[in-house]
Parts: structure tokens; C-alpha cells; sequence
């Protein structure tokens, strides 16, 4: 499991464009595309130019699998919570409001579309949310699932 502490995991920031791990939705607002990226947040980028099109930043939303954009408002799924994000000032959005508790957290005990009986490195709440899974060799993965 990759883990984000409680702490930072329902802190949004605005960072450096990067590169795109998991795709998720795109959604295309004015001059800019807004790309998912699973669990992560959401790539920016300037397509002012379409020849020519420029990552511009990302904004780190752990816990990410949706987005929306109505006006200037960027609606995101951060973990169990919906934000309502400012997009007007695209170099620093600001969250205008969080609903807690509108999902259920999924992807917090076991690894999604795992094959069946499989064995994997159990979750540690203690160490935090549980925000990806990363495929790996182990000695003792001490759990199994046969869903």
C-alpha cells in the first residue's frame, strides 16, 4: 500500500506540473484541460496553443477519482470528502468549501481488481490513508484474499 498521512491527506496544493500516473477523467473548461490523475489530483494545462499544449501545474488532491468544473469551481472527491475549489486564479485555487463524509472510502484494505487468492502487504491504518497500491516481490505479505 502507498500511504498518506492523516494529516496531509486533506491538504490541497498547488504544485509543479508532473507527470501522469493513473489517468483519470478530462474535463476541458475555456483555454485549459483538466486531467484525473487516480488518486493524486489533477494535471493543468494550457491549451492556449492546441499544436502546442503546456502542463502548467498540479494540484494535489489525495483520494481523487472525479472531477467537475461548473463556472469557476472545480468540484473534486478528496477521500471520503467534495471540495469545491476557486479555479478563477488558476496559479493559486483556494478551497471554498468541503462536505465530509459524502463517500465511502474504497481501496483502504485490499488492492482493487487484484486476481482472486491472491497474497498482498496487509494495510496499517497507523501509517494512514491508503492512496495507491504498488506491485511488488514480498517475503511476507501476511494477507490473502480469496474474493
Amino acid at each position: 500500500p502507498v500511504y498518506v498521512p492523516v494529516e496531509e491527506a486533506k491538504t490541497i496544493l498547488v504544485t509543479e506540473p508532473r507527470e501522469v500516473v493513473t489517468q483519470g477523467k478530462i474535463y476541458i473548461k475555456d483555454a485549459f484541460i483538466y486531467v484525473g490523475d487516480v488518486n493524486l489530483g489533477v494535471h493543468v494545462i494550457d491549451n492556449t496553443d492546441p499544436v502546442n499544449p503546456k502542463k502548467v501545474a498540479f494540484i494535489q488532491i489525495y483520494g481523487n477519482h472525479d472531477i467537475a468544473i461548473k463556472g469557476d469551481i472545480l468540484y473534486a472527491d478528496n477521500l471520503e470528502d467534495l471540495v469545491a475549489i476557486d479555479i478563477s486564479d488558476r496559479d493559486n485555487p483556494q478551497v471554498m468549501h468541503r462536505i465530509k463524509n459524502v463517500y465511502k472510502l474504497v481501496n483502504q484494505r485490499f488492492p482493487e481488481n487484484m486476481p482472486y487468492h491472491t497474497w498482498f502487504e496487509c494495510v496499517d491504518p497507523s501509517k494512514g490513508y491508503v492512496v495507491g497500491w504498488i506491485p511488488a516481490e514480498l517475503d511476507s505479505p501476511g494477507c490473502w484474499t480469496a474474493y
